[in-house]
């Protein structure tokens, strides 16, 4: 027999107004359209509450059926940081001269790119966010993850934005293939490494390539 939903009252929801909505939308706008993906970065620390609290954030996101298909590996450990830049080297040195083709290639050149990922030991935090295809119970049954990678990525966009609302700068980094990342930090064969996502301070000279985003024109239509 099928367990029965339990609904609650919708908590905690607020109404503004007409010209509250904007100003709040416009706001968060001018925000998040300072974030730029950052590949220098400081060894400035800062304090781990920080990174608890947008995991947290994160962790509200859609999923599913609620099933929450998520885990948020945080790396601080300079030894465990030190061999996930070794790995993700070597992966990149055979994406890079021997993997990519050429069209790929070209399109990454006005981003600078390279096999060299010292933001991998300089950055203060690593969070690597797995993406589980199920769970496994306790009496060894699997329950599905519906649509776990569409929930994984809506949780990595909250926790990008929230790391960048706090202050703080990152890179998302996705060395192909990245299950080596399961064996460094010891996650289990039913998750799937989603992302890399390296945060911190970005370098007091830090440089980001002159590019820029397309207008609402070329990204959207409305109905």
């Amino acid at each position: 027999m099928s367990q029965q939903p339990n609904f609650i009252p919708l908590p905690d929801f607020q109404k503004f107004s007409s010209e509250e909505m904007l100003s709040r939308a416009t706001s968060y706008y001018q925000n998040i359209r300072r974030r730029r993906t950052v590949r220098e970065f400081s060894n400035q620390p800062f304090d781990r509450r920080i990174i608890e609290q947008c995991i947290l954030a994160a962790g509200t996101a859609p999923s599913g059926a609620n099933l929450q298909p998520w885990h948020f590996a945080v790396v601080e450990s300079p030894e465990i940081k030190s061999k996930i830049r070794e790995a993700a080297e070597i992966e990149e040195r055979e994406f890079y001269h021997h993997k990519a083709p050429q069209e790929w290639l070209n399109a990454l050149a006005p981003l600078g790119t390279d096999e060299y990922k010292p933001f991998l030991e300089i950055a203060p935090y690593l969070i690597v966010v797995f993406a589980k295809a199920y769970e496994s119970l306790p009496d060894g049954r699997k329950v599905k993850h519906y649509y776990a990678t569409e929930s994984v990525g809506i949780a990595t966009g909250l926790l990008i934005n929230g790391l960048h609302d706090a202050g703080l700068a990152t890179l998302t980094h996705t060395p192909s293939p990245m299950k080596f990342l399961n064996s460094i930090l010891d996650r289990p064969s039913n998750e799937r490494p989603f992302v890399l996502l390296v945060t911190g301070f970005p370098a007091d000279d830090a440089r980001v390539p002159d590019i820029a985003r397309k207008p609402l024109e070329e990204i959207s239509t409305f109905h």
